[in-house]
């Protein structure tokens, strides 16, 4: 008997989701990487639904959309400009300016440059004594100076600015050798994500504190009606949704419209982003969050492998048990490293042997604390932490044990109490 061959609406319905999840990875994957190289596997896609794509981050969040035969940029502009969580991992202010000078340096070489050629235009940038005066020496003499500008040319071969063509950065530390990379000008040229360059002030009047620097360089023109504020509003709440993983009422408190305007809107604004995403809307009373059940949609995924993840996943427990048993009271530091150097005892063997150490619990603790505040689901108040409303849902309770019926007697009115 010969099956039924599928019709052409059947097909067309294939086609068309298929069409749909690719163009959801492609959204996906460029909220994740917002500077985009042809080397990324989902790149196609992000050329071939190029158009829709645009339409939408231009509609929803007002972010700017290139793409080109070679990269893509999403110039996402954050809307928390006082997120200290935010920027590239392990950079320190010592470490942006390096990459700041390495970017100059870059900007005016040859396609092609070597490690060691690079630092030494990086030493003559470095040079200006307005740094000196600010405090910042850069002499490429020591070994950790050498391993400072490695990482910044490895962050920057991961953004896809240099690609190696030969050698090793390794070989370049330990004065044996030098690397060989291509400079991609199209991608160097993407990296600011600012609404106005910065070379576009003139000398005497560009803007003098760092704050105003921010606001300069990412003010961008609102309309002036009720339509124009509305959809600023809009793409305020949307790159908040987008960018964080929650959104509380209590951080609208200074802009009373805006929290209106999310207490309103929130259903239908989360509906919005998580239809094109693949998010889950997760509204409490305080706020409201966009979870990604996949796990993949974060650069801080929490449940995850590993030491220091376990530790976190524990004190996030250990704090949402503070919280139910004494509500808005702060914890100190010093408790949570108490409460660390109990945990050793029961699930030390699980750790890597340096957690394992006396002293051990400070850092696994920072990191911890850290980790939790960059999900906000802590806030930090000198060296205390108090728990935010979105970290009950790491809150366990008490467990209840669920009797298990035995196949021989299902009528057996004895529940089972323990384990065993």
């Amino acid at each position: 008997m010969s099956r039924a061959r599928p019709g052409a609406a059947q097909v067309g319905d294939v086609l068309s989701r298929h069409r749909e999840e690719e163009r959801r990875d492609a959204l996906r994957a460029l909220l994740m990487c917002p500077l985009m190289t042809a080397a990324h596997p989902d790149f196609g896609a992000v050329r071939r639904h190029a158009q829709e794509l645009r339409d939408w981050f231009s509609q929803s969040a007002g972010w700017i959309l290139h793409v080109e035969h070679d990269c893509a940029r999403l110039y996402k502009r954050p809307a928390d400009l006082g997120d200290a969580t935010r920027g590239a991992p392990d950079f320190d202010r010592r470490r942006y300016i390096l990459f700041c000078l390495a970017c100059a340096a870059l900007e005016r070489s040859d396609p092609q440059i070597t490690l060691r050629a690079l630092g030494e235009r990086l030493l003559a940038l470095a040079a200006d004594p307005e740094l000196a005066v600010r405090g910042f020496s850069f002499l490429l003499e020591s070994h950790h100076e050498r391993r400072e500008l490695v990482a910044i040319c490895r962050y920057l071969l991961s953004l896809g600015v240099l690609q190696r063509v030969a050698g090793d950065e390794d070989a370049f530390v330990s004065h044996a050798g030098d690397a060989l990379y291509d400079v991609q000008r199209r991608v160097l040229a993407g990296l600011m994500a600012s609404s106005r360059g910065a070379s576009t002030w003139p000398a005497d009047s560009a803007p003098a504190t760092l704050d105003a620097r921010l606001a300069a360089l990412t003010e961008e023109f609102v309309p002036d009606s009720d339509e124009g504020r509305r959809t600023a509003m809009r793409h305020h709440l949307a790159r908040r949704l987008l960018d964080d993983p929650v959104l509380y009422f209590d951080e609208l408190d200074g802009d009373p419209a805006m929290r209106a305007y999310f207490t309103n809107q929130r259903g239908a604004l989360a509906a919005r982003l998580c239809d094109a995403t693949g998010l889950a809307p997760e509204q409490r009373a305080e706020g409201l969050a966009l979870v990604d059940e996949a796990g993949e949609l974060t650069d801080v995924a929490m449940p995850a492998t590993g030491t220091a993840s376990h530790v976190t996943l524990l004190v996030a427990e250990f704090l949402a048990g503070a919280e139910r048993a004494a509500p808005g009271a702060a914890v100190t530091e010093d408790a949570i490293q108490e409460f660390i150097r109990e945990a050793v005892q029961e699930y030390g063997r699980y750790w890597n042997k340096a957690a394992r150490l006396p002293g051990a619990e400070q850092e696994l603790a920072r990191n911890a604390l850290a980790r939790l505040a960059s999900l906000r689901l802590v806030r930090r108040e000198g060296d205390a932490v108090r728990a935010l409303p979105a970290l009950a849902r790491f809150s366990l309770g008490s467990t209840d044990i669920v009797a298990r019926k035995s196949p021989a007697n299902h009528t057996a009115p004895a529940a089972q109490t323990d384990l065993f």
